[in-house]
C-alpha cells in the first residue's frame, strides 16, 4: 500500500519554458482557457524524469475502466433500483450497450471493466472483464462498518496492481468510471465524514429517488456517521465505503507514484479522489476533473479539493461518462501544445 512520502509533487523545473511554448502559439496568451492549463499539466507530468521538457504531448493511448461493486444499504431503499441492476449493467457494458461504451467508441478509447464485489460473479470469461474481487457486495453501513481493514488494504492493493497492468499496456492516461446501485450514498457519507459541508448538502437524488427517501437516505448517513469519530482515510472506507470506491482510490495513489495522469468521472469518482487526496494532496496534480454533474454535492466536493472541472453538461449518470466526453479536449489540449504555429514559424508577428 502506498505511503505518503511516495507521491511526490510534480517537479516543475521546466515549468517556465512549457509555458513559453504555449504562449507563443500563434493566439493570445491565454486565449485557449483550460485547455492551456491541460496542455501544461500533461507536459509536466509527462516531462517527469526527463532532461528536457517533451517536445510532444501523448494523448492517444488512454485505458477507460468502469469499476463495479455492490452497497448493502441498498436494502434500505435508497435507490430506485434494486442491487441486481448492477449486475445487470456489467453484463451491458461487457457486451458494449450501454453509454460509456458509445462514447468510448466514438473517441476512440480502449475500456475495460472491474468486478469489485458485485453480488453474483459473471458468468464466462470476456477480454476486458477484470475480477478483482473483495466480497459480494459491502455490508450495510447504516448498521455495521461496510468492509474490513483487510478488504481496504486488499482493495488499495487491487488498484495499484491495475495501474501496474496498463503502465504495462503503454497507456499515458486513466478515465476512470464506476456502477454500483446505491453508492451515491457511500460517496455522500465519505463527503460528509472529511469535509465541514453539512450532511444535507452532501446527500442527493442520486439517479431519481423521492423527496421521502431522501430524509430516509440523509438519516441513515446520519446514523452511521455517529458511530465513528475519525478523519482518517482508511477508518471512513472502512466504515462507509464501497468496494470498487477503495480501488479508484488505490489506482489514484498508484497512478500519481508512478507519474501518470488520471481523468475524474462524478461523484463518486470524485469521492474516491477526495479519500486520495486526505492521503497524499500531492495527487492533484495528476487529476484532470472531466465535469461537474447534477448531484448536488458534487460542485461543494470539488470546491472541497480545489478541483476546476472541464465541463458541466447536467450529467448524472457515472459509468465514467463524464470523462470520456472530456476526452476529446484533452486530445484538443495535446494537439495545439504538439502541432500549432508558433508566431515565428507561422511568420506572424505582433
Amino acid at each position: 500500500m502506498q505511503t505518503n512520502n511516495q507521491i511526490a509533487k510534480l517537479n516543475r523545473h521546466f515549468e517556465s519554458q512549457i509555458q513559453a511554448k504555449i504562449d507563443n502559439k500563434t493566439k493570445p496568451p491565454g486565449a485557449l482557457g483550460q485547455l492551456e492549463q491541460v496542455a501544461l499539466q500533461l507536459a509536466l507530468i509527462q516531462s517527469q524524469g526527463r532532461e528536457k521538457p517533451v517536445n510532444r504531448i501523448e494523448a492517444e493511448k488512454v485505458k477507460a475502466i468502469v469499476f463495479a461493486g455492490d452497497h448493502g444499504i441498498a436494502e434500505e431503499g435508497v435507490s430506485i433500483a434494486p442491487s441486481e441492476v448492477t449486475g445487470q449493467m456489467v453484463m451491458n457494458f461487457l457486451h458494449g450497450g450501454a453509454a460509456i461504451n458509445c462514447f468510448c467508441r466514438s473517441n476512440g478509447i480502449e475500456m475495460d471493466v472491474v468486478d469489485c464485489g458485485i453480488l453474483s460473479q459473471v458468468d464466462g470469461e470476456y477480454d476486458n472483464l477484470q475480477s478483482q474481487r473483495l466480497g459480494q457486495g459491502t455490508e450495510n453501513f447504516a448498521r455495521q462498518s461496510a468492509m474490513s481493514i483487510e478488504q481496504v488494504k486488499k482493495g488499495l492493493e487491487y488498484g495499484e496492481q491495475l495501474v501496474e497492468r496498463y503502465l504495462g499496456q503503454g497507456n499515458y492516461a486513466l478515465l476512470l468510471g464506476e456502477m454500483g446501485i446505491a453508492n451515491t450514498s457511500a460517496a455522500s457519507a465519505i463527503m460528509a465524514a472529511l469535509t465541514d459541508v453539512p450532511l444535507a448538502e452532501c446527500v442527493g437524488t442520486g439517479t431519481g429517488i423521492t423527496q421521502e427517501q431522501l430524509k430516509h437516505k440523509v438519516a441513515l448517513i446520519e446514523q452511521a456517521l455517529k458511530r465513528f469519530d475519525a478523519r482518517d482515510p482508511l477508518t471512513v472506507l472502512r466504515e462507509v465505503g464501497g468496494f470498487e470506491i477503495v480501488q479508484m482510490v488505490g489506482v489514484i495513489l498508484a497512478a500519481a507514484k508512478a507519474k501518470i495522469a488520471v481523468v475524474i468521472d462524478g461523484f463518486i469518482v470524485s469521492a474516491a479522489a477526495l479519500v486520495a487526496h486526505q492521503i497524499n494532496k500531492n495527487i492533484m496534480d495528476y487529476l484532470i476533473f472531466s465535469h461537474v454533474s447534477e448531484e448536488s454535492g458534487h460542485r461543494l466536493m470539488l470546491e472541497a479539493m480545489s478541483a476546476k472541472p472541464l465541463l458541466s453538461l447536467n450529467l448524472r449518470l457515472g459509468e465514467g461518462t463524464g470523462a470520456a466526453l472530456a476526452y476529446p479536449l484533452i486530445k484538443a489540449a495535446a494537439s495545439f501544445y504538439n502541432d500549432m504555429a508558433s508566431f515565428e514559424s507561422a511568420g506572424v508577428t505582433v
